[in-house]
């Protein structure tokens, strides 16, 4: 067992061959080696200074650090009061699926508020000029909400990209019709009043009821990739979501796989699945790059099948080969 967690480490800090991506026979590699408080779902990472944040579900969004990438610890919740609109969306006041990054020299920080199953949903946007527990600052309304005029998408999993001639953008979406895009005021970062287009980037057609969710788009050497979750999160053991991508030469799509099948229309190609039979359903995923080591890495939670299914914290390096992802 030593010998083995010894070569993951091993691969971990030196990296290891470049594999394409490939739906057929994968040998994914294990979650890297993290320890402490890793009871995480839908995490979102950024750099905190010389500290690593993690940011989850659950709790008025659980906030986690670490020094090292590897030991995570608890600091407490984003937020010490619970905003008045909550209660629109949420009898229980949880909000799910953060999204976290630093842009303008502060933290934003966009999260959903709903119940399972629900259209009935709200984008929260609050921001904090340290990223600490307790000093994030709600708009004091949602920025979006679901049912909308003209659509029925559901207003949940919101991911910020500010693309390479910095435009802001919110991807989002989950079941109902797939997964969309719309133009953010870079200064308010709430919906554009100027470029008010809804963008469609990715839908399941023929798989009902259209589970895709937990969109995170990522720019890479001419490519914006979107990175999205297949199937069903919150099963535990059951759970069976799996990672699938993308990619585009423009932000707001279109999207396609690898074999040239539009994301609207059932594409995705497989990045990450159930593998060595305890890491179930890895998804609800982020990618960040980390300047300390020059890596990208996929950040992701998946059930833990040696621990009754627990949701767990998952990092590995994320490559790249002719232009397409792999972990590593």
């Amino acid at each position: 067992m030593l010998a083995v967690v010894a070569a993951l480490v091993v691969s971990l800090l030196a990296g290891a061959p470049p594999r394409p991506v490939s739906a057929a026979a994968p040998a994914w590699p294990l979650p890297g080696v993290v320890s402490g408080d890793t009871t995480v779902h839908d995490p979102s990472m950024v750099k905190l200074g010389s500290q690593y944040l993690v940011a989850s579900t659950h709790n008025q969004v659980e906030l986690r650090v670490s020094d090292d990438r590897i030991n995570f610890r608890r600091v407490g919740s984003a937020f010490s009061t619970v905003p008045a609109w909550w209660s629109k969306f949420s009898s229980t006041n949880d909000v799910w699926a953060p999204d976290v990054s630093f842009h303008n020299g502060k933290y934003w920080m966009y999260y959903s508020v709903s119940s399972f199953g629900s259209n009935n949903s709200g984008i929260g946007l609050a921001t904090s000029a340290t990223g600490q527990p307790g000093t994030w600052t709600d708009t004091g309304a949602p920025i979006l909400t679901s049912p909308y005029t003209g659509y029925d998408f559901n207003a949940i999993d919101p991911n910020l990209l500010v693309d390479k001639n910095g435009k802001w953008w919110l991807t989002f979406g989950s079941f109902r019709l797939g997964i969309y895009m719309i133009a953010l005021d870079p200064q308010t970062g709430k919906p554009s009043a100027t470029d008010t287009r809804i963008r469609h980037l990715a839908q399941r057609l023929h798989v009902w009821p259209d589970p895709v969710e937990a969109p995170f788009v990522y720019y890479k050497d001419g490519y914006y990739y979107l990175f999205v979750s297949f199937d069903y999160c919150c099963k535990g053991v059951n759970s069976n979501y799996s990672i699938h991508v993308g990619r585009s030469a423009s932000p707001d799509g279109p999207y396609l796989d690898q074999a040239g099948l539009d994301m609207v229309g059932d594409g995705g190609t497989l990045l990450l699945g159930t593998h060595d039979t305890w890491v179930i359903g890895p998804g609800g995923q982020s990618v960040v790059h980390d300047d300390a080591d020059n890596h990208d890495l996929l950040v992701y939670h998946y059930y833990d099948g040696r621990d009754n299914g627990t949701p767990k914290l998952g990092i590995n390096y994320l490559g790249w080969n002719n232009g397409w992802p792999y972990v590593y």
